[in-house]
């Protein structure tokens, strides 16, 4: 059974910087696209940034500069690097894995930016 697991999350003030990881796991077929959303509390669910197989990447103009979004295809893992972390970053991190034939959710990483 599919498995999409997020880990990293955290406390951290204004200024700095966290890594999140997600790994997918129980998937027979390929992983197109990998993707983090994020949800605020009273907001919707937006994405943040997606990269698909061949490296391609686009980000939410409120992180592009400042987050980046990487992959390791072979394992099936990706990588968000948060620098210069704003308060306005704080949400839950939603890792999100696209196959040809189906998509598949994680239950997410708090992240919390605070001084």
């Amino acid at each position: 059974q599919a498995q999409v697991v997020e880990s990293g999350g955290g406390l951290v003030q204004p200024g700095g910087s966290l890594r999140l990881s997600c790994a997918v796991s129980g998937v027979t077929i390929r992983v197109y696209t990998m993707a983090w959303y994020r949800q605020a509390p009273g907001k919707q669910r937006e994405l943040v940034a997606r990269i698909i197989v061949n490296g391609g990447t686009n980000y939410v103009d409120s992180v592009k500069g400042r987050f980046t979004i990487s992959r390791d295809s072979s394992k099936n893992v990706a990588y968000l690097q948060m620098n210069s972390l704003k308060a306005e970053d704080t949400a839950v991190y939603y890792c999100y894995a696209d196959t040809i034939s189906h998509g598949y959710w994680g239950k997410g990483t708090q992240v919390t930016v605070s001084s």
